[in-house]
């Protein structure tokens, strides 16, 4: 009896515990999410200064500094395809004060590497936070080709298999499957051409050296402007304001076709949910500025924001994508 009465005594103390650890965890998140943050937050940009990806970085950091007054600094850690500031952001505390920012060409480095293994898992060792800006891109080609459209381009792409000439910033890089997707889905052959950057293969574009080039609205403008390229089509699902262009949907190409440049802002996986949704709150605010989306829309990019969730699924989605046209293009992985 007095054993059963011991048992009793110690069964009743455990529960108390374990509710008294149930009761307290809501309010340890909630205190977490309340005295977030408690020192200098870093958002690290992968890539070198300067670049848009950069841009959108500080104007973020600043805004988080001016609502939060706890300075928050841009680090660029450039290196193996953005992949070694990622990897800093993967190993930080999980406590939010390191961030990153994750673009998609770290889903198309991810898609590419086959049997090789890259520093992080995108989808393991992050959490997603929000998606900040989508960037859609222009099929701009050399004024001499005769091609008024999308549907003109294929057309001579059938005509003269491997004839057309496409160039981009690289294996793998988004403006690459940009045209292996195109080519796939309308079951023609391009050559591509891969160059050290974008803006060299913007530039032999224009000078007669290539004939298609996938490109960002900002870096074509100037060659837009002074007729040195002429644009066919944008490669999102929806036109862009501001542009008289039509989508490649549009122009006859079956089957979805969607190519976006995206950035968004992740921190270390086992983050605490209550610090993640603050960020995410906070930034969505941010998106909504009129001064952040002026400055964003000049960069040629369209401000985003949306849920953790919604950002998590896009970069499955985005990598799984990018794999497949892999697969179908028959490129060659590349392991990192």
């Amino acid at each position: 009896m007095a054993h059963l009465k011991r048992s009793r005594r110690l069964g009743w103390g455990w529960g108390i515990i374990t509710v008294a650890l149930w009761a307290t965890h809501p309010l340890s998140a909630a205190a977490q999410s309340a005295t977030y943050p408690t020192r200098v937050i870093s958002l690290i940009n992968p890539f070198s200064p300067g670049a848009s990806t950069d841009i959108v970085a500080r104007v973020i950091a600043q805004k988080l500094t001016e609502a939060w007054g706890q300075t928050a600094v841009v680090e660029n850690r450039p290196g193996a395809s953005g992949m070694i500031g990622l990897a800093a952001v993967a190993r930080a505390p999980a406590d939010g004060h390191m961030l990153g920012m994750m673009i998609v060409s770290h889903a198309t480095t991810a898609a590419l590497q086959g049997g090789g293994k890259l520093a992080v898992d995108l989808v393991r060792d992050f959490a997603p936070v929000t998606q900040v800006v989508s960037q859609p891109y222009l099929i701009v080609v050399n004024p001499s080709l005769p091609a008024r459209s999308v549907k003109d381009l294929i057309a001579l792409a059938k005509a003269q298999p491997g004839a057309l000439t496409y160039g981009s910033s690289g294996i793998g890089s988004v403006l690459h499957l940009g045209g292996e997707l195109l080519a796939v889905q309308t079951n023609v052959r391009m050559t591509h051409v891969p160059y050290k950057g974008a803006a060299p293969a913007l530039a032999d574009v224009a000078g007669g050296h290539l004939m298609v080039q996938f490109s960002t609205r900002m870096s074509a403008q100037p060659f837009l402007a002074s007729g040195r390229v002429r644009a066919l089509a944008v490669t999102s699902s929806e036109r862009v304001p501001g542009l008289e262009l039509p989508t490649v949907q549009e122009s006859g190409v079956t089957g979805p076709y969607e190519v976006n440049g995206w950035y968004g802002v992740v921190a270390a996986a086992g983050t605490p949910a209550a610090i993640v949704d603050r960020l995410n709150a906070e930034i969505n605010r941010i998106l909504k500025m009129p001064d952040v989306r002026e400055r964003m829309t000049v960069e040629g990019t369209m401000p985003a924001g949306g849920t953790p969730a919604q950002f998590g699924a896009l970069v499955r989605s985005e990598v799984e994508k990018w794999r497949r046209i892999i697969r179908q293009a028959k490129i060659a992985p590349v392991a990192q």
